[in-house]
């Protein structure tokens, strides 16, 4: 299949992976396809309204996805000119990617003389946390002879990376740490990438004012790259529809199956009868009624989620670089989810997108495990 441990780290080969490079082919096409709307013309004025004020701003703040920090990266930032002198690299989604490996790349853009932060946009004190560090290099502006007492950051990035999700946050946050009155301000935050569409001002600070720039998510007209697509989609950065919920979802398993996370799951299968008994027993009328078993993001379902994925994986005796096996174990594991996912018995194809929609979901929240899909190491080896 093109996957394989080395060291103990997982390496996804997209080279030979089938469904990795038929999920980039898939993207590259549409990128091509003027029918998908993929570079319309409200990037193309996107991209002149940034061309024009990215000159005025302070610093630039460009947010990557951390568990993809060299796909995610803005590539059109490097057209821009001048750029301000100031440039931080923001790893988003942190909560999402592999902590140990999320370490490595701060130490990789350190090694390089970036600017980086890793940031938990939903996480109140991990945005304290970088509100403070933004405030910080704000006054280092100052002392180094700005004179202007407002300063201005420019948030930009390819799409679904958190961009207004992260600036409502700094903007609640540093509007209630400076003790301000009037009504909060809110950008677009939505699951599907390209909602954002015009640039909104969202104070963060004062005494000095500090206000950031929300920018809609641009990717490049054309993008090229197999690999790079491919993660893109599978993070939700492309809209799930160019590719298909059900070969994302396939992608993803792939990943998982080959990996070490779902191990960590084995305590909390072995303990599952005694579970069961306890919560069958606590649980009372009022709190059985407010289960919801079509509601997938449920902990119990989740539970059962993890539980089946560990057991699928666990009894699989086949070779997991062999293509016609792993394709067997995926199959596996989609009728066992839907039962678990209670997915009701329906005509076969709308049962396994109903079952992707769900398991992606899940991974794209965090709930089956933390993954980053490039590794520090590989780029030695590149």
């Amino acid at each position: 299949m093109g996957i394989r441990f080395v060291k103990g780290r997982l390496y996804v080969e997209m080279a030979t992976a089938r469904i990795g490079r038929e999920i980039g082919d898939a993207v590259i096409k549409a990128s091509k396809n003027p029918n998908r709307r993929w570079y319309g013309p409200h990037m193309a004025a996107s991209v002149r309204a940034i061309s024009e004020r990215i000159p005025l701003v302070d610093f630039v703040l460009e947010i990557r996805d951390a568990r993809i920090p060299l796909s995610s990266e803005y590539e059109l930032l490097r057209k821009f000119s001048p750029l301000p002198s100031k440039r931080i690299v923001v790893l988003n989604k942190m909560e999402l990617a592999d902590p140990l490996e999320l370490q490595k790349w701060m130490d990789y853009f350190q090694g390089r003389n970036y600017l980086s932060f890793a940031v938990n946009s939903h996480n109140k004190d991990c945005v304290k946390q970088f509100l403070n560090f933004l405030q910080s290099q704000v006054r280092e502006l100052h002392k180094s002879g700005h004179s202007n007492h407002t300063t201005t950051m420019m948030l930009l990035g390819i799409p679904n990376v958190g961009k207004s999700a992260l600036a409502n946050s700094l903007h609640q946050i540093g509007r209630i740490s400076a003790a301000e009155k009037g009504k909060l301000k809110h950008t677009t935050v939505s699951p599907q990438p390209g909602d954002t569409k015009d640039i909104m001002s969202l104070k963060i600070g004062s005494h000095p004012n500090v206000y950031v720039l929300d920018t809609p998510g641009i990717f490049p007209p054309t993008l090229l790259d197999v690999e790079i697509c491919s993660k893109l989609a599978l993070t939700g950065a492309i809209p799930d529809d160019i590719v298909g919920e059900i070969e994302l979802a396939r992608f993803f398993l792939t990943i998982l199956n080959s990996s070490h996370e779902y191990k960590k799951w084995e305590k909390l299968c072995k303990s599952q009868d005694l579970t069961e008994t306890l919560s069958s027993e606590s649980l009372s009328n009022a709190q059985r009624k407010r289960q919801y078993p079509t509601d997938h993001t449920q902990d119990f379902i989740v539970y059962d989620v993890r539980r089946v994925l560990y057991e699928t994986v666990s009894a699989f005796d086949g070779d997991f670089e062999d293509e016609i096996s792993m394709g067997e174990l995926i199959e596996t594991q989609f009728a066992a989810l839907r039962t678990v996912l209670r997915v009701t018995e329906e005509a076969s194809e709308f049962a396994e997108l109903r079952v992707a929609s769900k398991i992606l979901n899940l991974y794209r929240t965090g709930r089956l495990g933390h993954y980053t899909l490039e590794h520090v190491s590989a780029l030695a080896k590149s």
